[in-house]
């Protein structure tokens, strides 16, 4: 069986076992998503936003690209925060990264990848701007605390945003989470409220 039909057979069986447990489910899903959340999250397979928080589809709009930036040029990722922000009317934006992030390693080495160096570029700017706190540590803690500086950036990214600047205006409830994954232990992290730090900018 090539890996494709696999894939097609364990969705056939997934969405059976579905209907077996609990028979509304697709009924239920087809009707409308009303998710309170929006996630934007890393790309890496091993960071699944659902499975993490143990929320079921429909429960959380997503949106990833490698290593997790809002970049206010990007509109594919503005349009998503447009859209759950405007339409859905999420009440948490949750930026997350992981531990390990490949994005984030790249951008701290040397090395040239092609396209994505002009993606990464983005991160090599925010790792400039802590040279000097990162100057000080092994390469493992560098990696580490670049994640956390990276998400934190993102996050705050996202408050600077004129969707949000607009959505706040009109009174809308809404908070933004800087949050980071563990590969080693599935555990989150948060790393604080943006609006906290951009107040002290």
């Amino acid at each position: 069986m090539s890996e494709i039909k696999h894939l097609l057979t364990n969705n056939k069986n997934w969405s059976e076992q579905i209907k077996k447990e609990e028979p509304e489910f697709f009924n239920k899903l087809a009707k409308q998503q009303n998710p309170e959340y929006l996630w934007i999250g890393c790309s890496d397979s091993r960071v699944p936003a659902n499975q993490i928080v143990g929320l079921l589809p429909g429960d959380i709009f997503v949106h990833r690209n490698v290593a997790n930036l809002v970049v206010h040029t990007d509109f594919n990722c503005l349009s998503v925060l447009q859209y759950a922000v405007d339409v859905l009317k999420v009440k948490h934006v949750i930026v997350c990264g992981h531990y390990g992030c490949g994005g984030v390693d790249a951008a701290l080495g040397d090395q040239q990848f092609g396209l994505i160096d002009n993606w990464l570029g983005h991160i090599k700017d925010l790792a400039y701007k802590h040279r000097e706190e990162l100057s000080i540590l092994n390469e493992h803690d560098k990696s580490a605390r670049m994640c956390e500086l990276n998400v934190m950036e993102q996050a705050d990214n996202v408050s600077r945003s004129n969707i949000i600047k607009d959505a706040k205006k009109r009174g809308q409830t809404l908070r933004i989470h800087s949050w980071i994954y563990s590969l080693k232990n599935g555990r989150v992290t948060d790393l604080g409220n943006p609006s906290k730090r951009l107040s002290h900018d």
